[in-house]
């Protein structure tokens, strides 16, 4: 396989200009002007390399380099998993479709899937990767954390990947291994299977491993203080800032259906006795499609940011059954099943719509992860660094963020990153945005309303590790962008940096919005809740960007 075969159409350069869409055009631009066109893109081989991935990773002071985001999905489901029903070549060709340089398998855990399913997995992932060569494909897990919700597992291939999810599964599982219940021995077990995974990759036995906690405020069992110990772990980065799901509450969807009740994510639940008590009821429904955690400026991701600490956020499809999809999951054999076999059977076409809440892998929520190489690795990086933006319904083409002192010629510190600076210094929000310029896959386009300014101050660790609120953290100015289109740059004044904060950005279409949950001197144009089963998803669209700390040397 050469080198240019292991890169997307848009870095390859025999691929002509006028077949790529105004993304591709976009990102091509980008690699061209760091002179990584073609090979130089490419992986020194088809995994990557540890030495470059360890260099994406590494912090900097102020001078990122030029990054190229991939798009991709690390939370989507096969009939591998015992409630999902796709093969694996379906979602391959669909998150290729949708524009994905690349995706994760992460399977429910299951003794099937831990005794046959994992192995048998892994040579559909081979096939699947065979098959789109200009895809990334990665192997993971959904893991039940014990006391707690889902994380995603997310490993690096290799010879040792499967084993490792495999013993992960026995011995770390909150449902294999019975420890589901929220006790401080489970939440104890939790913390010990990411110190174990951090072993794994200390060791060598895989060149990889990283967790996201998936959908957080679902059932409201992820406790501030559960998720401070998987932070401290460093092998959990980040969660979800938006649940996959994001189909559910369609209005003719819903109408097809005849639901009345649905809400994006499916957040339909309530406040129960595993339930941490310190979280309001209005923390299990999603604001603008995203979780409470992410879309409450002051919240608790604000909380985490404030203790001067990175903790990113992601969104996927969480795909198992596609809204408007005909198929159906395959027949088991007389006298098997799930567990018996490790997998379900094909799905066949029933030619009517099947019940579902989903949307393909890229087709609605994606996540960019930006890296200056093509590789597994270097997307594993590029998370760990925190260099990522989210959307959704493909809002903008692009966007890159840039925290700098006004007047300098260094290029700044981007997402994820720190910038070092007097005290007293001047500084500017240097933030350039490609508009989306095609329908997105539902046929309209999209067009950015405003850019929120988000800063909170750094006030180091918490006393109390329950602490749900950053009171320092606000929308320090709205960036009204509606009238603009192509390319375009912005200079957004920050100020004299006083002591150490951060800047985080997010974005609207503008349809829907309201004061924010903490209050309009917090946020005065925030995302709200939808009424039930009208929450058109396609009309209701953000951005978020991962933050760029500062920290004033005095």
């Amino acid at each position: 396989m050469t080198s240019e075969q292991q890169v997307p159409e848009w870095a390859d350069p025999a691929v002509p200009e006028d077949e790529l869409d105004p993304q591709g055009v976009s990102r091509r631009g980008l690699i061209r002007r760091a002179g990584l066109l073609g090979a130089g893109f490419a992986a020194a081989g088809v995994l990557g390399s540890t030495e470059t991935a360890a260099a994406t990773s590494a912090t900097s002071y102020g001078d990122d380099p030029e990054l190229v985001y991939l798009v991709g999905d690390h939370h989507v489901h096969s009939r591998y998993s015992h409630d999902a029903k796709y093969d694996f070549s379906q979602l391959a060709l669909r998150g290729s479709q949708f524009g994905l340089d690349w995706m994760a398998f992460t399977e429910h855990s299951n003794f099937g899937h831990a005794d046959k399913g994992a192995q048998a997995e892994n040579a559909e992932v081979l096939k699947a990767r065979a098959e789109n060569p200009r895809m990334l494909v990665f192997q993971g897990l959904e893991w039940y954390i014990p006391a707690a919700e889902h994380g995603t597992v997310l490993v690096a291939p290799g010879a040792n990947n499967v084993a490792l999810l495999q013993q992960f599964e026995r011995e770390y599982d909150g449902k294999l291994t019975g420890r589901s219940t929220s006790t401080p021995e489970n939440e104890q077990h939790a913390v010990k299977a990411l110190a174990w995974l951090a072993e794994q990759k200390r060791t060598g036995f895989v060149d990889d491993v990283l967790v996201f906690a998936n959908h957080p405020m679902r059932l409201g069992i992820d406790s501030p203080h559960e998720v401070r110990g998987w932070r401290d772990s460093g092998v959990c980065i980040g969660m979800e800032g938006a649940p996959g799901s994001q189909g559910d509450a369609d209005p003719a969807w819903c109408a097809f259906r005849g639901t009345t009740t649905n809400q994006r994510g499916e957040y339909t639940n309530n406040p129960s006795d595993a339930s941490w008590p310190g979280y309001p009821v209005d923390a299990y429904r999603t604001y603008g499609g995203f979780d409470w955690a992410t879309a409450t400026v002051g919240g608790l991701w604000d909380s985490l940011l404030a203790e001067g600490r990175l903790f990113s956020i992601t969104t996927n499809s969480d795909n198992h059954r596609t809204i408007w999809d005909t198929w159906k999951d395959g027949e088991f054999p007389p006298g098997q099943n799930f567990d018996s076999l490790g997998w379900k059977p094909s799905p066949t076409d029933a030619g009517t719509p099947q019940a579902g809440s989903d949307f393909w892998p890229g087709q609605f929520s994606r996540t960019h992860v930006g890296v200056t190489k093509y590789g597994y690795l270097e997307v594993m990086a590029g998370l760990r660094a925190g260099r990522v933006w989210v959307d959704h319904g493909q809002l903008v083409d692009g966007i890159d963020v840039r925290v700098a002192p006004v007047g300098s010629r260094q290029r700044g510190a981007t997402l994820g990153g720190r910038l070092q600076v007097r005290h007293n210094e001047k500084l500017e929000l240097r933030v350039t945005v490609t508009s989306a310029t095609r329908p997105n896959f539902h046929g309209l386009l999209p067009r950015l309303a405003h850019l929120d300014v988000i800063r909170g101050l750094v006030t180091g660790a918490v006393q109390d590790r329950d602490s749900w609120k950053a009171p320092d953290t606000r929308v320090v100015e709205q960036v009204d962008v509606h009238r603009k289109t192509g390319t375009y740059s912005l200079r957004i004044p920050l100020g004299r940096a006083e002591s150490s904060h951060y800047v985080r950005l997010r974005g609207s279409d503008g349809n829907r919005h309201g004061v924010g949950y903490l209050g309009r001197q917090i946020d005065p144009a925030g995302p709200i809740q939808h009424p039930p089963a009208d929450g058109d998803p396609w009309l209701d669209t953000w951005l978020y960007t991962n933050p760029v700390f500062v920290d004033v040397i005095r």
